[in-house]
């Protein structure tokens, strides 16, 4: 996702940059419009790699802005658009963000977080939701469940400890998938990216379904209410070449 006049080109002379610079307009339209919505936002959770790092899994080939520093620009005027009061960041996959460095620490900066971390817990309105970035995936439709699920278990044992907060709300991400599960005492959810598909490591690597999308609650009183926002990707499906 990129901001209007930051990304790609649509009077490209390549066909590919056409195509893709079609897609961040399409997203960033639908991003907004989203966020307009939703208005007003009182707290916003930004929950790793925010920015896409040097690319070097493919030579730097896919980025129109390599310079991480840039990054962090486009990243904090795509957070901005989202008008919280009250703003936190997570830490994601030093592949993206940074492994001598850490280039969310100046996004945090930036857009004058109120807070940084790499696993943080939240209290809305009585919630408490655990955040961390990163959760491990699957290549069976089903098995998506098991690493937040687990994620879950952990939380009840560290609490039980006395060492972390007991969660209704378990949030991860990393997956470019949404998935939840739960039952009558906590949500497990894997949030969707915002990021779309295309890429050259995707189509290589990858056989799951992705989404595009974002996740709004809204708390009172030590209860909630949640809805995916998830952008239709319809233009974006496959067609066969003519033989």
């Amino acid at each position: 996702m990129t901001p209007p006049g930051a990304g790609y080109k649509r009077e490209a002379f390549d066909e590919t940059e056409r195509h893709f610079a079609a897609l961040q307009s399409a997203t960033w339209d639908w991003y907004a419009e989203t966020l307009a919505d939703l208005q007003p936002i009182d707290t916003l959770v930004v929950n790793g790699d925010a920015i896409d790092g040097k690319g070097e899994r493919s030579g730097g080939t896919e980025q129109f802005q390599a310079d991480r520093h840039k990054q962090v620009e486009l990243a904090a005027r795509c957070i901005q658009e989202a008008k919280a009061r009250k703003i936190y960041v997570i830490r994601g996959t030093p592949y993206h963000t940074g492994r001598e460095e850490d280039f969310e620490d100046v996004l945090a900066q930036e857009v004058d977080a109120a807070h940084i971390g790499t696993h943080d817990w939240i209290d809305c309105e009585g919630v408490i939701f655990d955040f961390k970035h990163k959760v491990s995936t699957s290549s069976i439709p089903h098995g998506r469940h098991t690493g937040p699920a687990r994620a879950a278990l952990w939380n009840a044992l560290w609490a039980e400890r006395g060492l972390q907060p007991r969660a209704q709300v378990i949030i991860r991400s990393h997956a470019h998938y949404f998935d939840y599960s739960g039952d009558a005492r906590q949500l497990v959810m894997v949030t969707p990216a915002l990021q779309g598909f295309g890429s050259k490591y995707g189509a290589a690597e990858c056989e799951g379904t992705v989404d595009v999308g974002l996740i709004h609650f809204d708390c009172e009183g030590g209860m909630y209410s949640w809805q995916p926002h998830l952008m239709d990707l319809a233009a974006e499906a496959a067609r066969p070449l003519l033989a």
